[in-house]
């Protein structure tokens, strides 16, 4: 038996009546675009957060962009982030005209080196949008400085480092993950919430009255209905991802094996994915495929040394940290209903690829 990257399968089977009474009640309301479906899921996730405010939104990527526009961040601003992430961090940057500003990150937790930041903040610096990359807090001792976008897109659960706000994902292999697109801005600001639900709706108040230019960000009632009922399964499923992370170190501590470099522990850790270092990356990927066991990498080119941002002048050893985690990563599989002889195998696997 091979070992699955993810399974959703498993979790919506366990809560498919739950979310069949939930999309039936958003269709017999026939209100579809925000209302109330949307409002209660809001309510519910700001609870669960310990935030003020949680403003829903079109997707991960458009909670960053908006939150940003929020900010005022335009044309002669520069936004210091993370090369190694996925590219719509640094994409909604980009979307407003903005220049990225790449700083290595930190070896161990693959976060953003607070003190590569400070050095990197200067007069034209707007914000800073450091990830909590992989489901780990990221250090941010700068917040204070500067307005922080937290991109929050991995971590849900994990807390917040009192930032600005925080953006969250709500893609399908999230820990908190709808059926489609979704996302959320947090924050204990009042003002700045108001001025992203302002935003999030073409910046109409009220309809057909535009008092800014926003964009069409709003979050589908549907999506919110089937959020809502997964987020009350939430804090259990971090605490079995945790379980299997830990479940993973007891292997790897018995197999002994050199060169295998784990996620650090953190109680501030919710393992949206499981990322090792080990050597011959792409040979073991092969090795474990052939025994149908799924990997992932996250990521395999740095955003600095992206096509589209040749023009920023980054090169090749600019940032050696980030550069060397894209050649040495792996993301293991992880996910609330794994079974220690799943993680018996994958480790296994792994032993006799190093040992071979």
């Amino acid at each position: 038996m091979g070992v699955p990257f993810a399974d959703l399968d498993v979790t919506h089977r366990e809560l498919r009546a739950d979310i069949d009474r939930a999309i039936a009640g958003v269709i017999d309301s026939g209100k579809f675009i925000l209302g109330p479906a949307v409002a209660s899921f809001e309510t519910a996730l700001a609870a669960a957060t310990d935030q003020s405010h949680a403003v829903g939104v079109s997707s991960g990527s458009d909670a960053l962009l908006v939150a940003l526009m929020a900010l005022g961040v335009g044309a002669s601003d520069e936004v210091v982030t993370t090369p190694f992430t996925f590219f719509s961090t640094a994409g909604a940057i980009a979307r407003l005209g903005a220049r990225p500003v790449f700083v290595d990150i930190d070896y161990n937790s693959f976060n953003l080196d607070p003190a590569a930041v400070e050095s990197a903040i200067g007069d034209k610096t707007r914000a800073v949008i450091p990830v909590h990359l992989f489901g780990r807090l990221a250090s941010v001792p700068y917040a204070g400085r500067v307005p922080v976008v937290e991109d929050a897109a991995q971590s849900i659960g994990a807390g917040d480092v009192g930032g600005t706000c925080s953006t969250l994902s709500f893609f399908p292999s999230k820990n908190l993950g709808g059926m489609g697109d979704g996302g959320a801005v947090l924050t204990r600001d009042a003002d700045f919430a108001d001025r992203v639900r302002l935003l999030r709706a073409h910046g109409a108040r009220p309809k057909y009255i535009h008092k800014v230019v926003g964009g069409n960000f709003r979050l589908d009632a549907l999506q919110a209905a089937i959020l809502e009922v997964k987020l009350a399964h939430l804090a259990t499923a971090t605490k079995r991802r945790q379980a299997a992370a830990s479940r993973y170190r007891e292997l790897f501590a018995t197999a002994d094996l050199d060169g295998v470099v784990l996620p650090e522990p953190s109680p501030e850790h919710v393992y949206n994915q499981f990322v090792v270092r080990v050597p011959r990356r792409d040979e073991l990927r092969a090795f474990l495929q052939d025994r149908g066991i799924a990997t992932a990498l996250y990521y395999p080119e740095p955003l600095h040394l992206q096509e589209c941002f040749a023009d920023l002048g980054y090169r090749p050893g600019s940032l050696p940290v980030a550069e060397a985690a894209c050649r040495e990563v792996v993301a293991l599989p992880i996910f609330p209903s794994i079974r220690a002889e799943q993680q018996e195998q994958v480790v296994g696997a792994v032993t006799e690829f190093l040992r071979g």
